[in-house]
């Protein structure tokens, strides 16, 4: 799967990403690596608990790694920056890697 394909499995599997930042990062960006990394932004409320069970089934189709980060921290540490994070619905109606 290309970072589109997987872009948009993972916002068509998992309904509760509506409520987050998504974001792709690492080397999947650069057609390399055998893992998939997912930044995953908001509240730590009842809808990530949902989106975590999503989440999970995901993960029987595709080998994720997801960081979950609320805004602060992800404010404080800059990552969506350090890391060349891209939202995954830029990935979704782009091919990027």
């Amino acid at each position: 799967m290309n970072t589109k394909e997987i872009a948009m499995f993972l916002l068509n599997s998992c309904k509760h990403l509506r409520f987050f930042e998504s974001y792709m990062f690492g080397s999947t960006l650069n057609g390399t690596g055998y893992d998939i990394d997912i930044l995953i932004v908001g509240e730590h409320d009842e809808r990530l608990f949902e989106l975590k069970k999503e989440i999970r089934l995901a993960e029987e189709n595709l080998p994720l790694d997801v960081l979950y980060m609320n805004y602060s921290e992800a404010k404080e540490t800059n990552f969506i920056k350090k890391e060349n994070c891209v939202k995954l619905s830029v990935l979704a109606k782009n091919n990027i890697g």
